[in-house]
């Protein structure tokens, strides 16, 4: 909940959204009448509701950066796995008789090279949510990229994870079917893995669950996208017993690219396009696919020692202290 004195993320860009779409119109009507200097001027009118929206958007707080990402239109794991792969096909199961939808996979080219790929995968609609379980996978998903991983530590392919879950489900179910285990194995085993691992925070990334798939020799993560132990709401009803507190506890949480890049829990900001990834899908694809394949050719130059070295030190420096 965002009380009084912090403005709903959709309230703040309405005026904007507005003049944009009504720009949109006039451009219309002026094309029809080959009308150029209007067109300019029309031009101008627009780069300048773009500076503004980038204005608005990078004024937002902790809280408000959680609505901007939980926006049913921001682009999913599927979605950008089609426009990054050159060709890819899902592969699906854990081989113990689960399937999760909430936590997909595959194989597939990346500029040539191939590729394991495994990410959570929200739905677009309530209904298409119901399904994919909100993106919040079950043990039966976290056993499901472990065989992936292995397949492709075996055949010695890089392994590509995408980030997007508020958590791991908690349901009664998971419990007894054992997520605690699935997720801690899944750690254990990313750390001893002898192939390149790059991880991307689309989104959302929510506790364990998103440590489930998480543990890479780089860790990206979207300008926008956030990234906490536990969400807002979560952390104030258990410190204060009280959900209206969570834009306080959002701003302790450290959750933003920027609080994460400063305090060394992840190695690289990518940029979104003005307005966010959900306004320019295909840019921000075309982005992260510049951005992954970098990653990917600088890892493959080093050695197998050096990877398993420089990802064991990475995450034991986070939380270092150093005092004067």
């Amino acid at each position: 909940m965002i009380n009084d004195f912090q403005p709903k993320l959709s309230d703040l860009l309405k005026p904007v959204k507005q003049l944009e779409s009504e720009v949109q119109q006039l451009h219309t009507l002026v094309n029809r009448n080959n009308n150029r200097m209007m067109t300019n001027q029309l031009n101008r009118i627009g780069k300048k509701l773009q500076d503004i929206k980038k204005d608005i958007l990078a004024g937002l707080n902790p809280l408000q950066r959680i609505h901007l990402v939980r926006q049913a239109h921001r682009p999913t794991t599927l979605d950008y796995i089609d426009s990054i792969m050159d060709e890819w096909i899902e592969l699906h199961g854990d081989r113990s008789g689960a399937d999760d939808p909430a936590l997909v996979g595959g194989i597939g080219r990346l500029n040539g090279q191939v590729v394991v790929f495994l990410g959570h995968q929200r739905g677009k609609n309530t209904k298409d949510n119901v399904a994919r379980n909100f993106g919040m996978p079950s043990p039966g998903g976290y056993r499901k990229a472990l065989r992936l991983m292995k397949h492709a530590n075996r055949f010695n392919l890089p392994i590509i994870t995408f980030i997007d879950t508020p958590g791991a489900w908690a349901g009664i179910e998971a419990e007894r079917f054992g997520q605690g285990q699935a997720i801690a194995v899944n750690l254990r085993d990313m750390f001893g893995f002898t192939v390149p691992i790059i991880c991307t925070i689309l989104g959302e990334g929510g506790s364990g669950g998103a440590l489930g798939i998480g543990i890479g020799d780089i860790v990206l993560m979207l300008e926008y996208a956030v990234y906490t132990v536990a969400t807002p709401e979560a952390c104030a009803a258990i410190l204060w017993k009280d959900s209206k507190q969570s834009p306080k506890a959002a701003e302790a949480l450290k959750i933003t690219s920027q609080d994460l890049y400063a305090l060394g829990v992840i190695d690289k900001i990518i940029p979104e396009p003005c307005g966010g990834s959900q306004d320019n899908p295909q840019q921000a694809a075309k982005i992260l696919k510049s951005h992954l394949s970098k990653e990917l050719d600088n890892l493959l130059s080093l050695s197998t020692n050096e990877r398993e070295h420089n990802r064991y030190m990475r995450f034991r420096n986070i939380g270092t202290c150093y005092e004067d």
